[in-house]
């Protein structure tokens, strides 16, 4: 069982910059891809950015791509999403989640695959 905590969110403007934290509990967290959602408001929950779990591959969605950094210190059980030149279109719910596998360099884009996930932290972005 893992348990995520996410935090780092709250409001700032636009272009400005936010670091998530996603803190996991358990054994696995070494051994799991990390994968960052959002959700904003009345929209479905997107794919953000990725890690694997050796962190040597990382991968985003086209919009936050060189904006947004995804990262991870195996070492703390933690992952992070480095938010920079934030956009209004940025506002929504980030949520972490973990799956644990044995595939070192893979990582996965799409939700379903993922075993665990947090309760997200919200972020906002006023222009």
């Amino acid at each position: 069982q893992v348990q995520l905590v996410e935090s780092g969110g709250g409001l700032v403007q636009a272009g400005g910059s936010l670091r998530l934290s996603c803190a996991a509990s358990g054994r696995t967290f070494s051994r799991s891809a990390v994968g960052w959602f959002r959700q904003a408001p009345g929209k479905e929950r997107e794919f953000v950015g990725a890690i694997s779990w050796s962190a040597g591959r990382t991968d985003y969605t086209d919009s936050v791509r060189g904006r947004f950094t995804v990262s991870r210190d195996n070492g703390k059980n933690t992952a992070y999403l480095k938010m920079n030149s934030l956009k209004v279109e940025d506002t929504a719910t980030y949520y972490c989640a973990v799956k644990v596998t044995n595939y070192s360099n893979l990582y996965w884009r799409e939700g379903q695959s993922y075993d665990y996930w947090g309760k997200g932290t919200q972020v906002t972005v006023s222009s």
